[in-house]
């Protein structure tokens, strides 16, 4: 009778032993939760170069003589928002500036999925915050907004919807302006601003530096989550197209 009683109890050990290992649950090798609590599925982002600036300027707006906030200048073109005069990055109105990919702060020597800001893969098909259906667009205060980050007080990236004001209510002449292409873009008051054909990067590379001009909105394409409409200009035209947000574009900020 012991003997039966020792079998059983080493039967119901074996069992109790299976069924642990049975529902032993997958845990995410990042953060350590259960990857059905993960709030990335296992798939945490890489880490990026590109975060909110450490001591980015004073988000108060200090407005002082000739239009200028924080020592920037912008120009009232008769829309809905004042234009800076300059890029993000740049010392004057023609000079170039930096190239920005989209969400990010800093520019970099290599722009690739693979540390391209809140991508989760390296092909860019899978995405963290900023996704259809997710967030629309850059908030300024979210620390991912080019123009606010590096410039402050009231400075902002433009939305889809202003550029594309900026596009269809001006007049757009082709010119050289110290020896740089780009457009003189007059308002409907008479003001006009100069946005200099900067180009764009990819990977390691610079692209129609002189020939193209591309420049970010804050608002993330409603169709394709890897995409983000922009303002894109050449000698021929110009006008609102969408691009890929691992490049590397030029930013002109707006104030409100």
């Amino acid at each position: 009778m012991k003997k039966l009683i020792s079998i059983f109890t080493i039967l119901m050990l074996v069992v109790v032993t299976a069924q642990a290992q049975k529902v032993q649950v997958k845990k995410c090798a990042t953060c350590g939760k259960p990857i059905a609590s993960c709030q990335y599925q296992g798939r945490h982002p890489k880490p990026s170069a590109n975060k909110p600036a450490a001591n980015k300027p004073s988000t108060s707006q200090k407005q002082t003589a000739g239009n200028k906030i924080n020592g920037h200048d912008w120009v009232d073109l008769g829309l809905s928002v004042k234009w800076a005069t300059c890029n993000v990055g740049a010392n004057s109105p023609e000079d170039y500036g930096g190239y920005y990919a989209w969400g990010e702060t800093k520019t970099k020597s290599n722009y690739a999925w693979s540390n391209c800001f809140d991508c989760l893969d390296d092909s860019g098909d899978s995405w963290n915050v900023y996704k259809i259906d997710g967030k629309t667009k850059l908030e300024p205060n979210s620390g991912h907004d080019t123009a606010r980050e590096n410039w402050g007080g009231s400075w902002r990236m433009p939305t889809e919807k202003e550029l594309k004001e900026l596009s269809d209510k001006c007049i757009w002449k082709w010119t050289t302006k110290s020896g740089y292409n780009g457009y003189v873009v007059t308002g409907p008051n008479g003001n006009s601003i100069f946005l200099p054909a900067a180009g764009s990067c990819y990977g390691t590379s610079s692209n129609y530096v002189g020939e193209d001009g591309d420049y970010w909105s804050a608002t993330l394409s409603s169709s394709d989550s890897n995409e983000v409409p922009d303002l894109y200009f050449n000698v021929n035209g110009h006008g609102m197209v969408h691009g890929s947000r691992r490049g590397g574009r030029s930013v002109r900020p707006v104030t409100d």
